[in-house]
């Protein structure tokens, strides 16, 4: 491989750990393509021959960012190995491990907030992460429901798995406005088995 070549990889991946950095420094609508620049030692034509736009790479720097805390939710393993997947148990064991990456200082999760609240503003970034969304709820389904992520179908990601997300989506809203009052994995699980037993009573 030729050093040009080699170089323009590197830029790449400079560029997205430079938008990550970014991100979690000032957020998406103060980054600015110079922020980038300036943090990822490139230039300002890299964003747009390997993303497309600043926008594009911002999106897909939030979306590296989620995907590191995959290791986050499965915690240690412990707790989610020793209970029977679907079980109300593995929820809780799941969803706290989740909960405990809201309770972190500097959580990237203020970030999903800043999406939904300046949507209309940041079209690009929105659309581009509305499509990331659809994997993020393929993958939370082998973590609760186990099997493999692969072998999940589009119904029940569109389903299941936008249960999930929904879920999801309301925790961060909840653990960015009041962290006070926001909900445990306990207070969840707890939740689960009312509406388990009153679907049941039926």
């Amino acid at each position: 491989m030729d050093p040009g070549t080699l170089l323009c990889m590197g830029h790449r991946e400079d560029l997205l750990e430079g938008a990550k950095r970014c991100l979690l420094q000032k957020g998406f609508a103060r980054t600015t393509a110079r922020d980038i620049v300036k943090e990822s030692g490139t230039n300002l034509a890299s964003i747009g021959y390997h993303y497309g736009s600043k926008g594009a790479l911002l999106a897909q720097a939030y979306v590296a960012l989620v995907e590191a805390m995959g290791d986050a939710f499965e915690g240690d393993g412990i707790a989610t190995s020793a209970t029977e997947p679907g079980s109300v148990e593995r929820f809780q064991a799941v969803w706290s491990n989740i909960v405990g990456t809201m309770r972190d200082p500097g959580s990237i999760w203020h970030l999903s907030m800043e999406v939904l609240v300046m949507g209309d503003e940041m079209p690009e970034v929105r659309d581009h992460l509305a499509l990331a969304q659809r994997e993020a709820a393929r993958g939370l389904i082998p973590l609760l429901m186990g099997g493999r992520e692969e072998d999940v179908s589009d119904e029940t990601v569109d389903t299941l798995g936008a249960f999930y997300l929904t879920l999801m989506t309301g925790l961060i809203a909840q653990w960015t406005f009041d962290p006070k009052t926001a909900p445990g994995a306990e207070q969840l699980a707890e939740g689960l088995r009312q509406v388990i037993a009153g679907v049941t009573k039926r």
